[in-house]
């Protein structure tokens, strides 16, 4: 694998980088061990962690948590990713990541656009911006499950994930996406919520939303469109449901990444190859 990364911004406390994987392989990469504590939000792609005894698909809608010295495998199935990495350094930051059990980290859409936001930062560092998006990061620690679910038919629920995830028609509704899984609506719906600590329904417009800021990210201007690529009923349905999720609307988001963009972004650092 080779990972191209770029420094956005640089603290005594923490570290933020732009993080590009190039990979397309189903089977499991040799252990790789952490040096320091890092979470790591995905903005394009998606990949599969092992670490803690736990596999976790990582997504826009998840990220992952690795501790110092936690060993971890990856698999990428889906192609390569874009990654926004935090690296703590010392202990300031670091007692949520401690206390936390599962190394899955739930993004909210919020999260999601503030490091969106912050990987345009240029040459000039955006340290508000940093620490706009760490006070998210340590809310979402906060607010991580106490306890672990239960494994039991955790599987049906990753399986479901991924469908949502890879626009599978099935998805789209909890019957069909049911019978593809070849189980009954109401025990996808119970052992859904139960796993991912949302509604299908629910979970199924978080992602719409993502897909939503990665298509504005990219320069897609035309909202009316957008709305009905992504399964919407109309560009108000659209709106509603932004608004609900982010607490903006979409040409709100759409200024707001405009306004973020950078004329001169920072060089990315050399490539390193990876096992």
């Amino acid at each position: 694998m080779v990972r191209r990364q770029r420094t956005i911004v640089e603290s005594p406390h923490f570290v933020v980088r732009a993080v590009e994987c190039a990979d397309d392989h189903a089977r499991w990469s040799a252990p790789e061990v952490s040096s320091s504590a890092q979470i790591v939000l995905v903005r394009q792609g998606r990949f599969r962690l092992d670490s803690r005894g736990r596999r976790v698909t990582v997504d826009p809608t998840t990220g992952y948590m690795q501790r110092p010295e936690e060993e971890s495998r990856f698999a990428h199935p889906a192609g390569g990713d874009v990654c926004t990495s935090v690296t703590f350094i010392g202990d300031a930051l670091t007692t949520g990541l401690e206390a936390a059990r599962s190394p899955a980290v739930r993004v909210d859409a919020r999260l999601e656009l503030a490091h969106r936001l912050l990987s345009r930062t240029g040459a000039d560092p955006d340290f508000a911006a940093a620490e706009a998006l760490l006070d998210l990061l340590l809310l979402a620690l906060r607010e991580q499950p106490a306890q672990i679910p239960a494994p039991g038919r955790a599987d049906l629920a990753d399986r479901a994930r991924e469908a949502v995830l890879a626009d599978d028609p099935a998805a789209a509704g909890l019957v069909t996406l049911a019978r593809l899984l070849e189980t009954s609506p109401s025990h996808l719906s119970r052992t859904f919520r139960h796993h991912v600590g949302m509604p299908l329904s629910r979970y199924r417009n978080r992602v719409r939303v993502s897909h939503a800021l990665t298509r504005i990210d990219q320069g897609e201007t035309d909202l009316a469109i957008l709305a009905v690529s992504l399964g919407f009923s109309d560009q108000a349905h659209f709106t509603r449901v932004m608004r609900e999720e982010l607490g903006s609307t979409p040409s709100r988001v759409r200024m707001l990444l405009a306004a973020a963009t950078a004329s001169s972004p920072a060089s990315d650092e050399p490539a390193q190859p990876e096992g």
